[in-house]
């Protein structure tokens, strides 16, 4: 019809009947009017806890936009109940089951009218997809007028999905250790096979033997060409943990929360920057400030209790005290002259062990500072990894990411929104990191395996830390169609495995299994930096000896530059002041 009519009548016994006239319909306007007659339906749906459907047409055509329409909508779950009233021919049905989600997955039976010469009969059929004799149309029930209703040894609604009966299911994923990662393996017979592991693929692994199924791996490039195929149903589910974002959501369904995914920033280590004050910091400027004072006050006491004891010829001027006892203090000299006075042996001794105790104090704390420098203080929180990063790197799916945290009321999620670059793979993210003011964004976990294998350095240190406040602790499960009819099935599968601990366990195991091979590989170069020294090497990068550098030395370096530039021009200054003093002595004459 030009004009479709779409009617709602309910009865006091909750039942909702929509009235579709398609008599006169263009193929066209049915799939403009039924779309929202679905999203009546739904509504209807969502309000109750208990609802069957119950579709009556002879169309093809339209059981098939229906079909379709069902699907997009969102109108069935697995608790939902479909009965579709036909009369189509058996070929007809065949071909029209096992082409759509919404009769081959979903809660479906079709009550079939068969008109036969003697009397009227019913055939009620429903479509397994996984079943011992494979995927097949079933008659579950018969009803005719002469016997009534009869079984034929099968519910009306069967459980399609406690059994998938050894049924290949396809799944995709990426690499992602420690939850799925992909290593080679050396067969006996000398042969380089690869092989899946991690946490996730363990316990989808364990969930395919639960179920009895097997799965078929197919290739992706990025994420979100995984999650395209998820929402066009050409895969199963995607057996690695997705964050679940509000975005997300709109698009795919998830199973039982079984993480909650510690995000977190990775920056680099702070490095040590040349400090001209690095012969200054080994005290304190208290005790800095007493020292000076104590070496002012010391050579006048000397030089008065000296004063009019000793013979004129040998009597010592202010500035040799001085000299004398500044040497003491950094133990350049003996005080041979200091002590010809009986009464200034007593305060020697003191000043003795005063400049013995500030000495090996000063030179304990240079050596340590030298050797085992005080780095810089790091962000470790969001707050402050906001306030000194030029921006923060995550690969492309990271858009969820982004959108959340622009959506957020904290100031804070809001500029890290802002600094957030997309892109740069996880790997490329580190390294940018290290070589840049930059901060990598990502799971926690996923990181420390990243930085383990990529990033640890002969000695076993990394020059990337893991901030120790948490991003936002994201709530994760595995990636599923909308209303995916098997998602208790897996949800149980996962809870078993949660509960047995068998998770944590294998996480662990993957984490173990990733410093072993970063263990393995330095061992193999520091085999190699010892074949190199025992050749004569001894010059080679991998040496054992660290020297001080210029960022350890500067401040005595620039001391005896400032010293020499100081007595230069005090040296030019004499050189002046005689030739000026000659020359007027002469001109005097």
């Amino acid at each position: 019809m030009s004009v479709a009519v779409s009617n709602e009548r309910a009865s006091p016994w909750g039942t909702s009947m929509f009235i579709m006239m398609t008599d006169t319909l263009e193929a066209n306007e049915t799939l403009a009017v039924l779309p929202r007659l679905i999203g009546q339906a739904r509504q209807v749906r969502l309000r109750s806890w208990c609802v069957s459907v119950v579709v009556v047409s002879h169309d093809t055509a339209f059981l098939t936009t229906f079909a379709e329409s069902s699907l997009k909508g969102r109108l069935l779950v697995w608790a939902t109940r479909l009965l579709v009233v036909t009369s189509l021919t058996l070929p007809q049905l065949h071909a029209l089951l096992p082409a759509h989600w919404t009769f081959s997955m979903m809660n479906t039976i079709f009550l079939n009218l068969e008109d036969t010469p003697s009397s009227l009969r019913y055939n009620l059929y429903t479509y397994l997809p996984y079943s011992p004799g494979g995927a097949q149309v079933v008659k579950v029930a018969i009803w005719s007028s002469k016997r009534g209703g009869v079984l034929t040894g099968i519910s009306l609604f069967p459980e399609k999905y406690p059994n998938f009966h050894a049924a290949k299911m396809n799944t995709t994923a990426l690499p992602w250790p420690p939850y799925w990662d992909e290593v080679e393996v050396t067969t006996r017979n000398g042969t380089i096979i690869k092989k899946c592991t991690g946490s996730d693929y363990l316990a989808f692994k364990a969930t395919s033997e639960a179920l009895n199924f097997t799965f078929n791996i197919l290739p992706i490039n990025t994420w979100e060409e995984g999650t395209r195929m998820l929402t066009q149903r050409k895969i199963f589910i995607v057996p690695v943990h997705y964050i679940i974002f509000p975005e997300r959501v709109k698009r795919i369904d998830f199973t039982y929360i079984y993480e909650f995914v510690q995000a977190t920033f990775s920056m680099a280590k702070p490095s040590l920057k040349p400090r001209w004050q690095s012969l200054y910091y080994p005290l304190t400027n208290l005790v800095w400030i007493a020292v000076l004072v104590a070496l002012l006050l010391m050579p006048v006491i000397f030089y008065v209790q000296t004063f009019g004891r000793m013979k004129r010829c040998v009597r010592l001027s202010v500035e040799t005290v001085a000299l004398e006892v500044a040497g003491i203090l950094v133990g350049q000299n003996l005080p041979l002259r200091l002590s010809n006075v009986s009464s200034s042996r007593l305060l020697l001794a003191v000043w003795l062990v005063f400049a013995f105790i500030i000495g090996t104090v000063y030179r304990s704390n240079l050596i340590a500072a030298l050797t085992l420098p005080k780095y810089p203080p790091r962000p470790e929180t969001l707050e402050q990894m906001v306030d000194v990063v030029d921006m923060a790197t995550m690969p492309q799916y990271g858009e969820a990411w982004r959108t959340f945290f622009a959506a957020s009321e904290s100031q804070v999620y809001k500029r890290l929104a802002k600094l957030m670059v997309l892109g740069p793979g996880a790997r490329e993210g580190l390294q940018m990191a290290v070589q840049q003011n930059v901060a990598s964004l990502n799971g926690r976990r996923y990181m420390a395996n990243m930085i383990a294998e990529h990033f640890t350095q002969v000695d076993g240190s990394t020059p990337l830390y893991l901030g120790q406040e948490s991003i936002f602790p994201g709530p994760a499960g595995w990636a599923l169609p909308h209303d995916a009819p098997y998602k208790p099935q897996v949800d149980r599968c996962l809870m078993a495995i949660i509960e047995a601990g068998l998770y944590e366990k294998w996480s662990e195991e993957s984490l173990s299994e990733t410093r072993r091979r970063s263990q393995q590989r330095m061992k193999k170069y520091l085999a190699q930096q010892q074949l190199l020294e025992s050749s004569g090497d001894k010059t080679h990068p991998g040496s054992r000896i660290t020297a001080l550098t210029f960022t350890h030395m500067q401040g005595p370096l620039l001391l005896i530059c400032a010293t020499l530039a100081v007595a230069g021009m005090t040296f030019i200054g004499e050189i002046f002041i005689i030739r000026h003093t000659g020359i007027r002595a002469r001109a005097v004459q």
